[in-house]
C-alpha cells in the first residue's frame, strides 16, 4: 500500500446524478435571452464548465458579449431556481455513498467540483457523508474552470503537497472530458465513470482507467 492515500472527487456526475437538473436550471435561465438550450448542445459545449464558464460560453455562442458582471447576476438568479428543483430531483448514483465511506477509511477525500459550495454541502448532507469529506474546492475557490487545472491543484495544496510535488497514492474520479484532462494537467491519477461520456471519449482525455458503474471501482482498480 502507498504511504499516501487520498482521494479527490468531482461531484456532479459522479456522486450525484443532477446533470438533468442544471441543464433545466441553465435552460430556464437563458431562455430570457431568447436562447434554447438543448440537452445536446449541454452535453457538447458546456458540461465541462462551471457555472460561469457555462453562462459565458451561452452567451458567447449566441452573440453577445456578457461581462463579468452579467454572468455573475446570471449565477445569483440560477441558485434558486436550481434549489427548487434539487430538492424533488436528486438522485444519488448507486455504490456513491459505500464508495466515499470506503475511501474515507482508508486515506483523505476531497472534493474538487465545479459546482458551488451550497449544492455540494446540501446534497452531501442528503447523502449524509458530509463528515467522511475533509475538504471542499468548490467554483467559488476558482478562477478557471475545468479542464484548466487549477481546482485540483488547490486539491493538492489541502493535502499538502505542492505543484511541483509528488502526487502518487492520490487518485480523482471524474465523469467528463474536461474533469479528465484537469486532473491529468495537474499531475494526478484519474479514474472516470461512464455516466456522461462514453469509455472511449474518457481514456482519448487521458483516464488511467474507465469503468461504467461506481461499484465497479474496487480499491486495487482505482489505485492502480
Amino acid at each position: 500500500m502507498k504511504s499516501r492515500i487520498a482521494t479527490l472527487f468531482d461531484f456532479n456526475g459522479v456522486l450525484i446524478d443532477d446533470e438533468a437538473v442544471h441543464l433545466a436550471s441553465f435552460a430556464e435561465v437563458v431562455a430570457r435571452f431568447g436562447i434554447e438550450l438543448t440537452a445536446k448542445d449541454y452535453e457538447e459545449r458546456y458540461l465541462g464548465y462551471d457555472d460561469a464558464g457555462a453562462f459565458r460560453a451561452m452567451l458567447t455562442d449566441a452573440g453577445k458579449n456578457p461581462s463579468a458582471e452579467d454572468v455573475a447576476k446570471l449565477i445569483e438568479e440560477k441558485k434558486p431556481v436550481y434549489m427548487r428543483r434539487i430538492a424533488t430531483e436528486l438522485k444519488i448514483f448507486d455504490g456513491a455513498v459505500d464508495l466515499v465511506r470506503r475511501r474515507a477509511e482508508r486515506g483523505v477525500v476531497g472534493i474538487v467540483s465545479g459546482a458551488l459550495r451550497h449544492e455540494i454541502e446540501h446534497a452531501l448532507g442528503i447523502m449524509k457523508v458530509r463528515d467522511q469529506i475533509a475538504f471542499i474546492v468548490a467554483a467559488e475557490d476558482a478562477t478557471e474552470c475545468k479542464p484548466h487545472p487549477e481546482g485540483y491543484l488547490h486539491g493538492l495544496r489541502a493535502l499538502g503537497i505542492s505543484e511541483s510535488g509528488s502526487t502518487e497514492g492520490v487518485v480523482v474520479l471524474e465523469d467528463s472530458t474536461a474533469g479528465v484532462a484537469a486532473a491529468k494537467n495537474a499531475r494526478i491519477r484519474c479514474a472516470a465513470v461512464t455516466h456522461s461520456y462514453p469509455a472511449e471519449r474518457l481514456r482519448a482525455a487521458g483516464a488511467d482507467v474507465v469503468v461504467e458503474r461506481l461499484v465497479d471501482l474496487t480499491d486495487e482498480v482505482f489505485d492502480g
